[in-house]
């Protein structure tokens, strides 16, 4: 299974519930891989820690090793990195991404990671983390998806920017890859005894939209969760947070 989260709109928690979910998949045993496709490597920071400093390859070396046309390229598993946690690795990213996404699109290589991660074997899971726009890698991880979870923060600004995401979902759909199906939408910083998020979810269920019967509530500790670099399922297991990921990964599962 190739699950890519994304939002077109920054700061809706992209990073983190690829993250927590790729770690509670993890922990039971599956093997997983993340795959970070933001030139920002918040993932990779987050599964990594101070380490993501001494990694020599990352999907930066890979896509440039596209560029270069080599006649015996190296294969994916090569930018795979083992992180802390087991049976969880990571394809990380560097700043070097966004140099290279326009010489990539303008050769054509939107197919190139659904190619690569076709010869890939190892893993049970696999969660693709992308950048807050639709540009040459996001386009690259819809292609290479199974299916597209959407995270939704609880505003009418992120309610805007559905409309126009699900728009880009359909045309990728339609264009690239007929596999991709919206898992569902997940509501994130949800405050229970806030009376708009509720009307606002109320709302989207109505417009028929695909709202996921498992929220993620809003919380401090996810902010020590970045700093200490420890998916919740491993900073604090008995934290509501971490029940919360454990049951949206029950709900994607089933």
């Amino acid at each position: 299974m190739r699950r890519v989260v994304f939002n077109q709109k920054g700061g809706v928690g992209k990073s983190t519930i690829a993250c927590n979910l790729a770690a509670v998949g993890a922990a039971r045993g599956r093997r997983t891989l993340l795959i970070d496709l933001d030139a920002q490597a918040n993932s990779s920071r987050y599964l990594l820690g101070q380490a993501l400093q001494q990694q020599d390859k990352t999907l930066a070396n890979f896509f440039d090793d596209l560029l270069g046309y080599k006649l015996f390229p190296e294969p994916l598993e090569a930018y795979i990195v083992h992180t802390p946690f087991a049976n969880l690795d990571i394809l990380p990213s560097d700043a070097r991404l966004e140099e290279l996404q326009f010489k990539l699109e303008s050769r054509y290589k939107m197919y190139k990671l659904r190619e690569s991660l076709d010869k890939l074997r190892a893993y049970d899971d696999v969660f693709i983390d992308t950048p807050p726009a639709l540009n040459f890698f996001t386009r690259s991880a819809l292609i290479a998806a199974d299916t597209c979870l959407i995270p939704f923060d609880c505003d009418d600004f992120s309610r805007q920017a559905l409309y126009t995401l699900l728009d880009s979902v359909r045309e990728i759909r339609s264009d690239h890859n007929r596999e991709l199906r919206v898992e569902g939408i997940v509501v994130n910083h949800f405050q229970a005894r806030a009376k708009l998020p509720l009307l606002l979810v109320d709302e989207l269920r109505a417009e028929g939209l695909p709202i996921l019967d498992a929220f993620l509530s809003a919380s401090i500790k996810i902010r020590e969760s970045h700093h200490q670099a420890l998916p919740m399922i491993h900073l604090d297991p008995r934290h509501k947070l971490s029940g919360e990921f454990g049951a949206l990964y029950d709900l994607l599962s089933n």
